[in-house]
């Protein structure tokens, strides 16, 4: 593989297949994110339309500043659905309990629901996850709500969305993937363990359940978020790169309206 685009310069981002926003420090990315989610449920709550989001955790300092703009601003999310990529799973293909620090059913309660005015927040059956026990449960909603408005995310070190996995099969038959269970690939279990629980990778979930690339790249819109040290290289094999399902996250280059937001340490020369 011609790996040449990891020695392109910040400027040259811009230039690659999919569009990127060079900003500041990170909390512009997650400024620039919460400011999405916030523009579009205005939008549409004018229009009196739904909206429908696809929402990760990770990255999660959108969170706050969402929270905070929605309750200063009145913003009412009644006609909101937000539907999480993924969850980890036990052995035993089944949620990880949500107390646990590492369960984003957790997550999503202690830092989002719970802290919007309760005036405001959606109903808990507009909260959705992917059902390890019921896969199809998810596309059949998103068909039900008429699509998504903006699938959110991050990207992982093997390029992956949600936890769609790198494959070694043509970017044809990656795009074809669904929501499903599947195993985490060592990469992300040893990134996702030096990030979350300061390396013990045999603590780690080996399983979980994700929502498909199919999914995520029928939304209208997608928007991404990247600013850790590793991304630098991710970044510049996600625009540059050639579409294959080795590196999920290059099929967004044929997506009609796709960003990545890029932080000035991300943007950075790997070496």
């Amino acid at each position: 593989m011609d790996v040449r685009f990891y020695h392109t310069e910040p400027e040259e981002l811009k230039n690659g297949k999919i569009p990127v926003k060079l900003l500041g420090d990170s909390g512009e990315v997650f400024y620039e994110i919460a400011l999405d989610m916030i523009r579009e449920i205005e939008k549409n709550n004018r229009d009196g339309k739904r909206t429908v989001f696809i929402v990760p955790v990770g990255p999660v300092g959108q969170y706050p500043i969402f929270v905070r703009l929605v309750n200063e601003r009145r913003i009412s999310l009644k006609n909101v659905w937000f539907i999480n990529m993924d969850e980890y799973l036990t052995d035993d293909e089944k949620y990880i309990d949500s107390s646990s620090p590492l369960s984003f059913h957790g997550f999503m309660d202690r830092t989002v629901y719970s802290k919007i005015d309760p005036e405001l927040v959606m109903s808990p059956d507009q909260r959705i996850f992917p059902d390890p026990e019921n896969v199809k449960a998810v596309p059949e909603l998103i068909e039900r709500l008429g699509g998504v408005d903006i699938a959110f995310g991050g990207i992982g070190i093997n390029g992956h969305l949600a936890f769609n996995e790198a494959e070694d099969v043509t970017a044809e038959e990656f795009a074809g993937r669904m929501t499903r269970v599947l195993s985490i690939s060592r990469e992300t279990v040893t990134a996702n363990a030096i990030g979350d629980l300061n390396g013990a990778i045999d603590a780690m979930p080996k399983k979980a359940v994700t929502i498909g690339i199919k999914e995520i790249l029928s939304a209208r819109k997608v928007r991404l978020g990247v600013f850790r040290d590793w991304h630098r290289s991710v970044i510049r094999r996600a625009v540059f790169g050639e579409r294959t399902g080795a590196f999920p996250v290059t099929l967004a280059q044929d997506h009609s309206d796709a960003m990545i937001y890029v932080n000035a340490n991300a943007a950075k020369r790997p070496f």
